[in-house]
């Protein structure tokens, strides 16, 4: 007879399978915060003239992405919230861009990572605090904050 806090068959596997997901889910955050770091970086310090607004609202997105990176890597209810508060933001900078970028195209001369709710990244950018916000919700619940 097994003891009820023992888990058996599939249950034992989910945690294996969660890592894996967070593992994915780590590295997309982390392509991002690299790719529109590096993006932001050479228009910012090549063109920053150019389009302004779309260069910095890149650069704050990277920040927001490898915030996010380091967040979900790391245990504890602070990088939880951390976690939180960064795909939260990063849920209304790519609705709120990406609308803005219909709404007033003159203001962005060069597109941003959440132009158009990230078109030019595949809408990325508009599914991964989605899928940040998932994993969140099943997180280990030692990582959770109490109530």
């Amino acid at each position: 007879m097994s003891s009820p806090d023992v888990a058996s068959g599939p249950a034992r596997q989910a945690p294996a399978r969660q890592r894996a997901i967070g593992q994915v889910l780590i590295a997309a955050y982390a392509v991002f915060a690299v790719a529109a770091g590096a993006r932001a970086f050479a228009q910012i310090v090549t063109k920053l003239d150019e389009a302004p607004v779309a260069y910095l609202l890149s650069a704050v997105a990277a920040a927001v992405y490898l915030v996010a990176t380091l967040a979900f890597r790391r245990p504890g209810r602070r990088a939880f919230r951390v976690a939180l508060a960064a795909c939260l933001f990063e849920l209304v900078g790519v609705l709120g861009v990406g609308a803005w970028t219909f709404l007033d195209p003159d203001l962005f001369a060069d597109a941003t990572v959440w132009s158009h709710f990230g078109q030019g990244y595949g809408f990325v950018p508009l599914v991964l605090p989605f899928v940040g916000l998932a994993w969140l919700r099943h997180v280990e619940p030692e990582t959770r904050p109490t109530r």
